[in-house]
């Protein structure tokens, strides 16, 4: 069966009149195939984890109530209509949100500057992603699809022309499913396919798409993470790429080179023999939950996640993610035993 016959294909007619009866068990069974896609979904329109759980909450209510409406055809084209008209709701009610302020001066030291990521950022846990087939429109790898780097240059287009990358690039969607979902004309679709491709700019910089684990990314996350419990400062530098750049939203703030970036990571303590590194894979890339000592001392921390990108042997890009409820979503407990292992 191709793609297109098992999006037009008729649901199954029993379940959904169950569905429509009220019957709660019924709307599961018919939505929960499509549940994990659609969270991904809400994440590559909104970049935010939690506003992606809340855009996905939505949506399922949504569906819900208008399960009278829906002719028993498409199904997931007619989720994901709700869901992308969600995601776009919720950025429009998101941009009246003021962006937080940072406590570091821009101009303390060299290295030091702007960030360009989208302050509302948020790292994706690996063990919630699902990749299903893309349809034959689709231009993007399922795993470059959730990196970072490409969830990040997303936010910066119209939440319309982000729609519509995500529908036909990524998901595969053609033309006509894509205006179907948008409620506009296919021509409106391909207009703005051209406008967001022209604009779309995710970082690339030092090769940093994510693929598979490669044994050079290995060994460079391996030896950036020894480095960093060694507390050697000369490890540490050797560990990264000579262009690597850290950035930590919320904050609007980023550092460039190996010198500033050592220095901002043994500035908030994310340094030697007391730090604790939990792997936690985030975005189809290596990602660490970090622990630091407690006030009291009886038991390691949370204190962040951070999310790497390697170009050959060494670390090219850290996102860093401060103490965060996010926790729980990548299996990160809120305190580790001083004698825990990794």
């Amino acid at each position: 069966m191709t793609t297109v016959e098992r999006r037009t294909s008729r649901t199954d007619e029993a379940v959904l009149g169950r569905a429509r009866r009220g019957d709660g068990e019924a709307f599961a069974q018919l939505v929960e195939p499509h549940r994990r896609e659609l969270l991904v979904h809400c994440y590559r329109v909104l970049g935010s984890f939690h506003d992606a759980e809340d855009a996905l909450q939505d949506t399922l209510a949504s569906a819900w109530r208008a399960l009278d409406g829906f002719d028993g055809r498409a199904l997931r084209p007619w989720l994901y209509r709700i869901a992308t008209n969600r995601c776009l709701n919720h950025r429009r009610d998101a941009s009246r949100r003021p962006a937080p302020a940072s406590d570091l001066d821009l101009r303390s030291a060299a290295g030091i500057g702007a960030a360009d990521d989208p302050w509302w950022l948020e790292p994706f846990p690996d063990a919630l992603l699902v990749t299903p087939d893309p349809g034959p429109e689709a231009r993007y790898e399922a795993r470059e699809s959730v990196g970072l780097a490409f969830v990040a240059g997303l936010q910066h287009l119209p939440a319309q022309q982000r729609a519509v990358l995500v529908l036909r690039d990524v998901l595969g969607f053609s033309a006509v499913e894509a205006a179907a979902v948008l409620d506009v004309s296919a021509a409106a679709v391909n207009s703005a396919l051209v406008r967001a491709r022209g604009g779309f700019r995710p970082d690339r910089s030092s090769d940093e798409v994510p693929v598979a684990r490669s044994p050079h990314e290995a060994a460079a996350v391996d030896r950036f993470a020894d480095a960093l419990q060694s507390g050697d400062p000369r490890r540490v530098v050797q560990a990264l790429s000579g262009d690597v750049r850290l950035s930590m939203p919320p904050e609007p703030i980023r550092c460039d080179g190996p010198p500033a970036v050592a220095d901002f990571l043994r500035a908030r303590g994310c340094w030697g023999p007391d730090l604790q590194l939990v792997e936690a894979p985030a975005n189809a890339q290596p990602a660490f939950g970090y622990y630091l000592p407690g006030p009291s001392g009886a038991a390691r921390e949370l204190s962040g996640l951070v999310v790497l990108a390697a170009a050959e042997d060494r670390i090219a890009r850290i996102t860093r993610f401060g103490p965060t409820s996010l926790g729980a979503a990548f299996g990160l407990a809120p305190t580790r035993s001083l004698t825990a292992s990794p």
